[in-house]
């Protein structure tokens, strides 16, 4: 990718909050409200209720547990919209597996942005699970906002975006996100630092990449394009080691607000999205202390 395709101003008019109703899917609310009035957008508000299973009752009772299966997707309907009060927004709640709802939603309402939070802890118990959201992530056409359990409290801060992080491994997945990063930047007036993470060297390996340093960090300049750089503060770091563990590492030292990462699509079904628990993407967005937006 050359430096001019970073020059595309991105546009949030469509927001997706997808919830559980859990504290950690709650923690990325601020974030989609605070991003759509920034960018003038709308919020859709989305709860997926598992399918339902209906207990065994005679044909005389089914009307009553119907019944109270739509009063219940009413009262989350409602508690969504109490969320929402105060910013443009619609609401849905939709049954059936998370991603083929998100995705549905996503492409009727043209989503710009999906915002999640995830507690990160793999196992059966509620919607967003790390699994689950990096299922999202990979899935999604849409860039995604995840909202980890470590993202401190402090918002409002967080939602200036004042110092923004943007690894890459320079393949094409990873440059995929670098317009975001630099609108971003442009948009908050961010100072933005640009990170490829060298891997342990390799059994074998001749070259060792501390000799070839310098040309990394040319082909990092090398994506800014010049007219950026009064504006985004372009800064550029070449560091050594363990991938995810390096990313949260320079991002702490900075105080970033933000890490975005391009991310590989999922091939396959649902298992060739999810079962990779300890990649690079999965542990950042479960362990970063700022929320990551995956591209």
């Amino acid at each position: 990718m050359n430096a001019t395709a970073a020059r595309t101003r991105i546009s949030l008019k469509n927001v997706l909050f997808a919830t559980d109703f859990s504290p950690a899917a709650e923690a990325a609310l601020p974030y989609a409200i605070g991003l759509a009035q920034r960018y003038g957008g709308t919020v859709h508000g989305l709860h997926v209720r598992f399918p339902a299973t209906y207990p065994v009752v005679g044909p005389e009772a089914m009307p009553q547990v119907l019944e109270a299966a739509e009063e219940q997707a009413k009262i989350e309907a409602q508690q969504l919209h109490q969320m929402l009060a105060g910013v443009p927004h619609e609401v849905s709640v939709g049954e059936g597996e998370v991603w083929p709802v998100i995705a549905e939603i996503a492409r009727k309402d043209k989503t710009d942005l999906i915002v999640i939070g995830t507690h990160g802890r793999t196992g059966v118990t509620r919607v967003l699970l790390g699994s689950v959201a990096e299922e999202i992530f990979r899935k999604s056409s849409c860039p995604v906002l995840t909202v980890g359990p470590h993202v401190s409290k402090d918002t409002e801060r967080r939602l200036e975006m004042k110092e923004i992080l943007y690894a890459t491994d320079f393949s094409p997945a990873s440059l995929a996100a670098l317009p975001f990063a630099v609108s971003l930047a442009q948009e908050h007036q961010a100072r933005l630092t640009l990170l490829h993470v060298v891997g342990p060297p390799k059994v074998g390996e001749l070259v060792h990449a501390e000799q070839y340093a310098e040309s990394i960090l040319r082909q990092l300049r090398a994506l800014v394009p010049a007219e950026a750089e009064p504006w985004c503060e372009p800064n550029f770091k070449v560091e050594h080691g363990a991938e995810a563990d390096k990313i949260m590492e320079v991002a702490n030292a900075l105080g970033a607000d933000l890490i975005v990462l391009g991310v590989r699509g999922a091939e396959g079904g649902v298992g060739a999205a999810t079962h990779l628990l300890q990649s690079i993407a999965h542990r950042v967005v479960t362990q970063a202390r700022c929320p990551v937006l995956t591209v």
